[in-house]
């Protein structure tokens, strides 16, 4: 059986393209969020689930984040193995920010249990101001890096259309750009301006999710990958061989 026609690939295309869908189930904590960030939370009496179920949707597409990046390193090596490593660096990097965040918020809820009281209080603003900065530098920047690195490597293999892999490659750096804007204050972090800088990276991971799912990786891409690693294989391991070679006792006499 060749490899274009190999059902593993389609698996693994479809089992990406649902962790990348996956990814989005954290749409609602900026709803959920809001009562846990408001000024006077902990001194409520407000239900602590919404902050509980933001958490659990944010573990959850970490962890999803970090197997798109595990589940595409097999076949993405095959193009570029330093950036599909790169890549499942990057998302481990930006899932440990979004675990980190979530501690903070739910630190929040801790003090709240605990009736820190009004002494408290400060705490509870800057342990929201630091959840507002690490998800910039998390789920801003980071992502950014994430899908320039993949969307070079879906482009040069043809893996999947080049027009949905440039979206990536765009995207990623408007990103950067929105992303220095916050920082600058030129514009506000959660403001209509911010959302627009980071559409194309949305437009990107939730087409390419759903892309691996209906349609796959291209078939012939997949074969001319496999095709350029066994030639790859072989050349260093005729290099390999002739190093041994060299270095033998015959080789040296010789």
């Amino acid at each position: 059986m060749s490899s274009a026609a190999d059902p593993s690939y389609r698996k693994l295309s479809r089992t990406a393209g649902i962790l990348y869908v996956l990814t989005f189930v954290s749409i609602p904590t900026l709803f959920l969020y809001h009562p846990v960030k408001g000024a006077n939370y902990i001194l409520g009496s407000a239900s602590n689930a919404s902050a509980i179920v933001g958490g659990l949707l944010e573990i959850t597409i970490a962890l999803a984040g970090i197997a798109t990046a595990v589940v595409l390193f097999p076949v993405l090596k095959k193009q570029n193995e330093t950036f599909a490593l790169g890549l499942v660096a990057a998302r481990i990097l930006e899932s440990a920010t979004i675990f980190v965040g979530v501690a903070f918020l739910l630190s929040i809820v801790t003090l709240k249990n605990d009736h820190a009281g009004p002494g408290s209080l400060a705490t509870s603003h800057a342990l929201v101001a630091l959840y507002d900065r690490i998800v910039l530098l998390g789920q801003s920047f980071m992502p950014a890096v994430c899908d320039v690195l993949l969307g070079v490597m879906l482009y040069q293999s043809r893996l999947v259309p080049r027009r949905l892999s440039m979206i990536g490659i765009i995207g990623g750096p408007l990103l950067v750009v929105g992303y220095l804007a916050v920082m600058s204050d030129t514009i506000a972090q959660h403001g209509g301006a911010t959302a627009l800088f980071a559409l194309p990276v949305i437009v990107f991971e939730f087409s390419l999710g759903i892309w691996l799912i209906v349609k796959g990786f291209d078939a012939d891409a997949v074969a001319e990958l496999e095709v350029n690693s066994r030639t790859t294989t072989d050349h260093d391991l005729v290099i390999r061989l002739d190093r041994l070679e060299g270095a033998s006792p015959t080789g040296a006499a010789s």
